[in-house]
């Protein structure tokens, strides 16, 4: 099973909210997620976010990849492999 960390968006109609969820590849972006650890808010400015650093460092050593996006936020957050 391919696991990905990704965005899954929330938030109501041209308002987005995004969360930061480790999901089977294969699931759609909005479906089931095994486990989230943080959100984002781009609505902000600057843009923000909080993510739960135990939880992602775990599963970026367990094999998990980010998308692009949480990379980047991963990045800002100091968070790497």
């Amino acid at each position: 099973m391919a696991v990905k960390i990704r965005l899954r968006r929330m938030g109501y109609k041209k308002n987005p909210l995004y969360r930061i969820v480790v999901a089977d590849s294969r699931s759609p972006r909005d479906g089931k997620c095994i486990e989230e650890i943080g959100t984002y808010n781009p609505n902000t400015d600057p843009a923000t976010y909080k993510v739960n650093e135990e939880l992602a460092k775990k599963w970026l050593n367990n094999g998990a990849q980010p998308t692009d996006r949480v990379a980047k936020i991963f990045k800002l957050a100091g968070i790497e492999k």
